[in-house]
């Protein structure tokens, strides 16, 4: 698919079709580069998120299927608000406010304005490169009309209680545990993405305060995590209300969500 540049039927639909010389090459060159273990999605630039699709290049990280727990935790609060910001009916005057921190390729953000079409979203990175991204596929999405791009550390620069959510999928892999990773993740995809520091716990350790100052009284923080710093996150929130650890599919801590006092 691919190499034709073609969806599934087409390529189910006519079996007999031969590789052009330049066709073939292009199939041999991408078949070599996943040899040397470059991940599928950089290869052909696309993964598939939240049934969308999204550009992907080695400056961001790859989306995932755990990831999608984020996007269920935050509807999942959403429709246990007053009627105000529920399925996204926030008064134009007064909108559910979001913000995705590292943002990446724009997926946890672009997913939840797709949801919530009244929803005022924020993203922020501190790559540029991501922001490049992230901007395209708001632009292949048609969002680049309801999503404001912020090249930031976290946080900074936000007013105090600013948001209804703060969501992100931090760096949460400890530099400690970098033999664990998956070869392909260590050597292809962006090491700011993926390791936070010698625990894995230091990225989220500077989220977790600046969350506390940027939320709207009663707003949420809701994090992609690992279940090995789940006690360490639990800790860090240990004064926040309504903590919760949530597990993936695998029954793997994964998101971790808290209300602000």
């Amino acid at each position: 698919m691919f190499t034709l540049a073609c969806d599934r039927a087409y390529l189910y639909a006519h079996p007999e079709r031969e590789l052009t010389v330049e066709e073939r090459r292009r199939y041999e060159n991408a078949m070599a580069e996943r040899a040397r273990g470059i991940p599928t999605q950089y290869i052909t630039g696309h993964q598939e998120f939240w049934g969308m699709d999204f550009i992907v290049s080695p400056a961001v990280l790859i989306p995932r299927p755990e990831t999608e727990h984020v996007i269920e935790t935050v509807l999942s609060y959403v429709g246990r608000a007053p009627l105000r910001v529920r399925s996204g009916q926030a008064s134009p005057a007064n909108p559910l406010r979001i913000v995705d921190v590292g943002t990446g390729s724009g997926c946890i953000a672009f997913a939840l304005a797709k949801e919530l079409p009244n929803a005022e979203i924020h993203v922020t990175d501190i790559s540029d490169t991501a922001l490049e991204v992230a901007r395209t596929n708001a632009a292949r999405h048609e969002f680049q009309n309801r999503i404001w791009f912020h090249h930031a550390d976290l946080l900074e620069g936000f007013e105090p209680a600013s948001f209804d959510f703060i969501v992100s999928n931090p760096p949460y892999v400890g530099e400690s545990e970098e033999d664990q990773a998956q070869l392909e993740v260590r050597k292809f995809e962006p090491r700011n993405a993926v390791f936070a520091g010698p625990t894995g716990i230091e990225i989220i350790d500077r989220l977790i305060p600046q969350a506390q100052a940027a939320l709207k009284p009663n707003g949420r923080l809701i994090m992609e995590i690992s279940g090995t710093i789940a006690n360490g996150v639990r800790a860090l929130l240990s004064d926040w209300n309504e903590v919760q650890i949530t597990n993936d599919l695998q029954g793997i801590p994964r998101v971790a969500s808290a209300r602000r006092l």
